[in-house]
């Protein structure tokens, strides 16, 4: 639990039946005990003991879906193959490969950045209609591209190019709108988010679970089969959306507090034809006593719901201790979004952010001819293609449980410095013709992957702060995605510029993450210096004092 949560407790509990402020609206007797009975619905939806309930079933079946949904196009290292072995743009190209390659590049690039910039309006959606609707909207996009993926060949336009991302957009919805079962139970929502994520990434290895089919059946289970066998899984997410997962999002303690502090003015009032006598006092009296009773009701569940209060209490110290060891913890918490992002502290992580995203996914889409060029051996670089297919939704799972620790007991300066040293040892490597280096390379990728992008969230939530997180971020990763669209250059550069030798690109993207990435580290380093310096001096001046 933060420690806002642990305040806001501690200041709805602050007023007492003494308390001369104006007297609040009256709840109905039966507010509280149905309030408080919904919480105690929510708490024993999880019990370690052994109950099992709609809630835990929500989040069960909700990771199940995320594995066939949230992020199947960052498979796409594993679908290229059977696209083209199927002949995917050969009539357009005439059968040139160099062609051929560069249409399927596009198709993954514009899926990708779809799915970064389809974070803002999805987030506006769900804030406004709930995540049933969202859930629905991206089960209807995942069916619709499905379907236009299966025919694609049929069609009288290119079909692949919109069908892959309408299948992106899907993602977004399904995955974005899952979040909020963590506010389900607070004690527990750091596991669910974990895995939830990890069903984003390990959701790419649907696609090498394909190519594998299709290798095995000698071609017959072609990918018009297999996209109107898939439509099974929007069908199975819009049954589930309308019957075990929630309507409306769960709410944060916050909210929760803030929905009992402010009742529904029609619900009670102090009548204006009450007489200013004995009478008034003792009508006053009852209603702050029933009011009393009432939030006594309601924070005894809330915290029997975040668990007992010395435990909450040392939650919040950990809390405390991490967001002090940062070193940049609420820097910029309290200034306006717009002031934020025009800041050096926004514009430096949002640099690094487009540079590292592009390097990310140029590598997904051109590992197989990067390796065929630096090995000169097709079969070394199938072979490499498919340790990479088995190796990124794997590191993605991996990955997880070392992440948060890193970042809530590491300074956030060392943090970047690490991504930027890890960032720079995956450009050498992957320059190296050797075959060691190779598989270093991919290993050192997959797990880098999503320790980068939970690292930029972890850093807007520190610098920023929650209250504008949703715009901040949002447009750190709108603008990422946008720029991505540079891989048709990047691509034109490695193919035609170049002649198919990949690393004059690669030193290219390594030396601008650097440069971008040491610019970020000692920004940030010296701020945090800054920082430490006020401190010491602001506490040594309290102590003369």
């Amino acid at each position: 639990m933060s420690l806002n949560r642990v305040a806001s407790l501690e200041t709805f509990l602050s007023v007492s039946a003494d308390d001369e402020r104006p007297v609040r609206p009256r709840p109905r007797r039966d507010s509280a005990s149905s309030y408080a009975a919904s919480l105690r619905a929510r708490k024993l939806s999880f019990n370690p003991a052994g109950g099992v309930g709609p809630g835990l079933l929500q989040v069960v079946v909700t990771v199940i879906y995320c594995l066939f949904s949230a992020g199947v196009v960052f498979g796409y290292a594993a679908l290229k193959p059977v696209l083209k072995r199927e002949g995917a743009y050969h009539d357009v190209c005439n059968g040139i490969d160099t062609c051929v390659e560069i249409r399927l590049n596009l198709m993954f690039t514009t899926a990708a950045v779809a799915t970064n910039v389809a974070a803002l309006p999805v987030g506006a959606i769900l804030d406004h209609f709930g995540p049933r609707v969202s859930g629905c909207l991206g089960a209807m996009f995942l069916a619709l591209g499905a379907v236009v993926m299966s025919f694609a060949k049929r069609l009288p336009f290119d079909g692949f190019l919109p069908g892959y991302l309408l299948l992106a957009l899907g993602g977004p919805f399904t995955y974005i709108s899952s979040f909020q079962l963590s506010n389900a139970f607070p004690r527990h929502s750091g596991f669910i988010l974990a895995l939830l994520t990890g069903a984003f990434d390990a959701s790419s290895a649907l696609f090498l679970v394909y190519r594998i089919i299709f290798e095995k059946t000698g071609g017959s289970f072609g990918h018009g089969k297999f996209f109107l066998a898939y439509l099974v899984v929007p069908v199975v997410i819009i049954i589930l959306q309308f019957t075990i997962l929630p309507a409306q999002s769960y709410k944060t303690v916050g909210e929760m507090i803030e929905d009992i502090e402010g009742p529904d003015p029609e619900e009670l009032y102090v009548p204006d034809e009450i007489a200013i006598d004995d009478q008034v006092d003792e009508e006053t009296a009852l209603l702050r006593e029933e009011h009393r009773e009432h939030r006594e009701i309601v924070v005894h569940e809330i915290e029997e719901l975040l668990g007992s209060t010395p435990e909450t209490d040392k939650q919040a110290h950990r809390e405390g201790v991490k967001n002090e060891r940062s070193g940049v913890w609420g820097v910029m918490h309290g200034v306006s979004a717009w002031a934020q992002i025009w800041s050096l502290w926004f514009w430096l992580i949002c640099l690094f952010t487009v540079v590292q995203m592009t390097r990310i996914n140029y590598f997904v889409a051109t590992i197989r001819p990067q390796y065929e060029a630096i090995f000169h051996s097709h079969e070394k670089a199938v072979e490499i293609n498919n340790f990479f297919d088995f190796a990124l939704p794997l590191g993605g799972i991996v990955s997880i449980p070392f992440i948060g620790g890193i970042l809530d007991h590491t300074r956030t300066v060392t943090v970047l410095a690490t991504l930027v040293s890890v960032a720079t040892t995956i450009g050498i490597l992957g320059v190296l013709p050797y075959a060691w280096a190779a598989y270093a390379n991919i290993l050192l990728f997959v797990l880098y992957r999503p320790f980068y992008y939970t690292a930029v969230s972890d850093y807007s939530a520190k610098v920023f702060g929650f209250r504008t997180f949703g715009t901040v971020y949002g447009t750190i990763i709108c603008l990422s995605g946008l720029f991505n669209f540079v891989q048709s250059g990047l691509d034109f550069l490695f193919h035609e510029t170049f002649h198919g030798d990949p690393v004059p690109v690669n030193v290219m993207l390594l030396l601008l993450g650097l440069v971008i990435g040491a610019a970020l580290v000692g920004f940030v380093g010296w701020k945090a210096r800054m920082m430490r310096k006020k401190a010491l001096a602001a506490g040594e001046r309290l102590g003369r004092d």
